[in-house]
């Protein structure tokens, strides 16, 4: 299996045990940000208390681990018999990959907020240790809402979605003696790493030979912008908008642009953890699912942004997160969007519902760089494994959601990309066969 490179994880690994241990700490003073006189009444049915009423869930600064915060502050975790979950923020990917191969046993995690791709990474064995970490995939946390920002030195060259001037701006630039041009994602691998490549591809740029495609932490992407260390990032907001904002850069695209209505962020936890508390595990996601649903409302997402803004959440002013939330884009190059369609779903359109046609994308894009092998009988053996839409179904119908909301395929079928190519989950073997750029 080729191994993601030493280059790549240089940046975040340094960072990775001294944040390990800030988490730790922090755990018990954010465990307390909902207390038991706010949360609703327990809300389960006879028999189905759960084994036990705490789990430790990690996240990362993104407005897509909302659904986690949100369960948190409104007490729906209690509301369902867990009433001693902990919400605790992670600094980087690497840090949750760590945190929970180490499990809440260890003084790690039990769960978390994550990259849809992440959970095969580590089921395969793709850990800090080399072992396999068993993991399932109980609900995807959202579509669409990240974006691909680029340094102001671009702005003239209008690099948009249809960046076909990308590749001679970069070669100017090289010509010029900058030679290293960096474009950051969150994690080798992971989704922001392949709508970055996918996007750049498209355009005819190679992300293996034109550039150097290096992970930073989420929370870092602007700082990094500022100090003209990178021309391009892709990242989940609010980071995104905050470059927008403090005007050190603009938005090239937002990823609905790139695929419509696409899967982002994946709920997981610990295989042995679920396998050991299926009550608890479906209390747990009977939360997530409910508060998606809240977090889906128009009137709730100002109420959402402000409590995610807050310090012991995200530390940031609400401002950066609200407006991509109500579909109000300004893209920092002059081009603004009053109501797009395509931001950011918790709920709607089947967006808790984990697809594994998706996990066959993610898979199959991971073959495509490199990453994994290219064998497609063992990445649908994997996906069996790892994607618990049962779990999710079950969930579900015991929160009475409406039947027409369950979806009854394990598939959303054939799906266009904004460049026309199309991805037949049936047929992944062609897909890759008629992509022009790539590794494999």
């Amino acid at each position: 299996m080729s191994q993601f490179s030493r280059r790549k994880f240089m940046f975040t690994a340094g960072v990775t045990a001294a944040a390990s241990v800030l988490t730790n700490a922090c755990s018990k003073k954010e465990s307390n940000s909902s207390t038991a006189s706010n949360s609703p009444a327990v809300n389960i049915a006879p028999g189905d208390a759960p084994e036990v009423t705490t789990a430790k869930l990690g996240f990362i600064p993104l407005t897509d681990s909302a659904p986690l915060i949100i369960a948190k502050e409104k007490g729906l975790f209690a509301k369902y018999g867990m009433k001693d979950v902990e919400v605790l923020k992670q600094t980087s990917w690497p840090v949750t990959r760590d945190n929970l191969e180490t499990g809440s046993a260890g003084g790690g995690i039990d769960g978390a907020h994550i990259l849809s791709p992440m959970p095969y990474f580590m089921t395969m064995g793709m850990t800090k240790t080399k072992q396999p970490i068993p993991m399932y995939i109980l609900a995807r946390l959202n579509t669409n809402g990240q974006a691909i920002s680029v340094a102001n030195t671009y702005k003239d060259a209008k690099i948009q979605l249809k960046g076909a001037g990308f590749k001679d701006v970069l070669a100017k630039a090289k010509t010029a003696g900058k030679t290293d041009l960096k474009v950051a994602v969150t994690f080798p691998g992971g989704t922001h790493d392949l709508w970055m490549r996918y996007w750049l591809a498209a355009n005819g740029v190679d992300p293996n030979k034109d550039v150097s495609v290096v992970p930073v932490p989420p929370p870092q992407m602007v700082s990094n912008m500022k100090t003209a260390s990178m021309e391009a990032f892709c990242v989940g907001e609010p980071w995104n908008a905050r470059l927008v904002n403090q005007k050190l850069g603009y938005t090239a695209l937002v990823t609905g642009e790139l695929w419509k209505d696409h899967p982002e962020k994946a709920f997981a936890m610990r295989a042995d953890w679920v396998d050991k508390n299926p009550k608890a595990t479906k209390a747990i996601l009977m939360a997530v699912q409910e508060a998606q649903q809240w977090c889906d409302k128009p009137e709730n997402k100002e109420e959402m942004c402000k409590i995610i803004s807050n310090p012991k959440w995200f530390d940031v002013p609400v401002t950066d997160i609200l407006s991509r939330m109500q579909g109000k884009i300004d893209y920092g190059d002059g081009r603004t969007e009053a109501n797009y369609p395509n931001s950011m779903k918790f709920w709607a359109d089947n967006s808790s519902y984990p697809y594994q046609s998706h996990d066959m994308w993610f898979l199959t894009e991971n073959m495509r760089w490199g990453n994994i092998p290219t064998d497609f009988v063992k990445a649908k053996e994997l996906i069996k494994k790892v994607n618990r839409e049962d779990l999710w179904k079950a969930a579900a119908t015991a929160l009475k959601v409406d039947v027409a909301q369950i979806p009854t395929s394990t598939s959303r079928g054939v799906e266009t990309f904004f460049d026309g190519v199309k991805f037949d989950p049936a047929k992944p073997e062609d897909y890759l066969k008629s992509l022009q750029i790539k590794k494999a």
